[in-house]
């Protein structure tokens, strides 16, 4: 699998499960498996929660 940002090599552990984020060692892109069936993996961009600082 490669990096959406940069086509780096992503390695997925095969204990991986939906909802966790994979981070690109390359960039540092982070992705959240969002579909796992068998070793067929779809990632998507992770979201980012930016700290309101109770605003």
């Amino acid at each position: 699998m490669n990096c959406l940002e940069c086509d780096a090599t992503l390695s997925v552990p095969d204990d991986a499960s939906v909802g966790e984020i994979i981070s690109c060692p390359d960039c540092g892109a982070d992705f959240e498996i969002a579909k796992k069936e068998g070793s067929n993996v779809e990632l998507k961009q992770a979201e980012s929660v930016g700290e309101d600082w109770g605003e």
